[in-house]
């Protein structure tokens, strides 16, 4: 039972396995489309591009329950570093 599925950049779905051929067969399967020319906004830690996924579970038009994936390019804000002067003013200089 595979219905039409258009893919569409940064999206996916996944499909409940109907019957697992043995104990450690996957209970989903599906796939997703990332652009990897488009890397920009994509956060890299120890060599990894690691990508926040979103999912909803939808039913298609056979009736078969999926999760809709997304991938959002989101990289976390970091907290920004003191500059040189913020680092010098400590106020431990001031004789009050």
């Amino acid at each position: 039972m595979h219905d039409q599925f258009a893919q569409k950049k940064d999206s996916g779905r996944l499909m409940a396995t109907q019957s697992k051929k043995k104990e450690t067969s996957p209970d989903y399967w599906g796939e997703i489309a990332i652009d990897i020319k488009d890397m920009t906004k994509v956060e890299v830690k120890d060599g990894l591009h690691i990508f926040r996924i979103n999912g909803w579970k939808k039913r298609s038009k056979t009736g078969a329950v999926y999760l809709s994936l997304s991938v959002d390019r989101w990289i976390p804000t970091q907290t920004p570093q003191p500059t040189r002067n913020e680092e010098l003013d400590d106020g431990s200089d001031l004789p009050f």
